[in-house]
């Protein structure tokens, strides 16, 4: 009886050293298969490695759409400045264009002045001179109103230092009240209801 208590220890004892020997023995022991942990490692790797794809395509899908967009940026940037340029370049074409309209509206004038000159070489008569200028005078500021330009009236009213520049000044009297135009050096002139040249007065104070 001994000795079979002796063996079966025996057996026992030999069992474990088998088992610490091969590890392999013991998971298959307890019900562990070694393909299993090879095989869910393979598909963590395969779920990194799609979903690596998956941002690379989405980054490079992102860098196409901002190519595309600094294309369309800088090609609006070019259509811009093409039109600014072309819209001044037809402001000044327009500009120049009205400036040799008025100043061959002119030219008639001058031609009558050139005329009056002529004349008065060969004549002796003043009021005949005089009444050539008022014509020619009558003439310029027809043409000048017609264009816009108007004469203000300023001697006489309140001064105003929108529309005056006073280069004088003069004790108010009963005849010109403080604060009044007394006399008028320089016509001022308006363009469109805009001062074109401001003018120059006389001021009681």
């Amino acid at each position: 009886m001994n000795d079979k208590h002796h063996n079966a220890s025996g057996a026992d004892n030999n069992s474990k050293k088998s088992e610490e020997q091969n590890p392999e023995i013991r998971l298959e022991n307890e019900g562990v298969e070694i393909n299993d942990v090879e095989t869910a490692d393979g598909e963590a790797e395969d779920e990194e490695i799609s979903e690596l794809e998956s941002l690379k395509n989405l980054l490079q899908q992102k860098e196409n759409e901002v190519e595309k967009e600094k294309k369309e940026y800088l090609f609006l940037m070019a259509e811009f400045d093409n039109f600014r340029k072309r819209t001044l370049r037809e402001r000044t074409d327009l500009l120049k264009s009205a400036g040799e309209k008025v100043l061959k509206g002119l030219l008639p004038i001058v031609d009558d002045f050139e005329r009056g000159l002529d004349a008065i070489k060969d004549s002796s008569d003043a009021e005949a001179v005089k009444e050539g200028m008022v014509l020619i005078y009558n003439k310029l500021i027809k043409y000048l109103a017609d264009n816009g330009v108007k004469a203000m009236e300023s001697t006489g009213a309140d001064f105003d230092t929108e529309l005056h520049e006073a280069v004088a000044m003069v004790p108010a009297d009963d005849e010109t009240p403080k604060g009044k135009v007394k006399d008028t050096v320089s016509k001022g002139y308006t363009i469109n209801d805009k001062v074109l040249r401001h003018a120059k007065v006389v001021v009681a104070q």
